[in-house]
């Protein structure tokens, strides 16, 4: 069902943020405690306000009271990804180069899971992240098939 749900948000709010200049970060269809929550992810390059997620919620609520996708009652967020963009398609892992990330894959690459640092290089294929091993710099080739979940990481210093 929250598949068919995000495929059929996905539909409707392409329309509304190429309108609007605006990109589709993700969609998320959730049950949390009693309550279900459809969150609209939405970026630009040069980020998105208040106003633009209320208009895109706005536009978007009336596109969904026509289609009527979801049969229960739900709450509609429209919101900016924040510092922590998760990266999810090919062109947001090229896009975010040289910015620091946190990689989770499905399986062991060189006896670890969990990868953090610099994302170095992605040809489509191979994900390159320089991470620190104690003292020194290496770079870790991972195959983007192997990747479960990656975002962008914010450092504390």
């Amino acid at each position: 069902m929250s598949k068919k749900v995000t495929s059929i948000v996905e539909e409707l709010v392409t329309p509304i943020l190429a309108d609007m200049d605006l990109e589709l970060v993700d969609i998320e269809y959730v049950k949390e405690g009693k309550n279900w929550f459809l969150r609209v992810f939405i970026d630009s390059d040069e980020g998105v306000d208040i106003e633009q997620c209320g208009t895109v919620s706005e536009k978007l609520s009336e596109k969904l009271d026509e289609v009527d996708p979801i049969p229960h009652n739900y709450f509609l967020e429209v919101s900016s990804p924040g510092a922590e963009r998760p990266l999810k398609k090919p062109a947001d892992f090229t896009r975010a180069i040289g910015k620091h990330v946190y990689i989770k894959t499905y399986e062991p690459i060189e006896g670890e899971k969990e990868f953090e640092g610099e994302l170095t290089g992605f040809d489509g294929k191979i994900v390159s992240v320089t991470v620190k091993d104690k003292t020194r710099k290496k770079t870790i080739d991972i195959p983007y098939e192997k990747v479960a979940s990656a975002r962008l990481a914010v450092i504390f210093f």
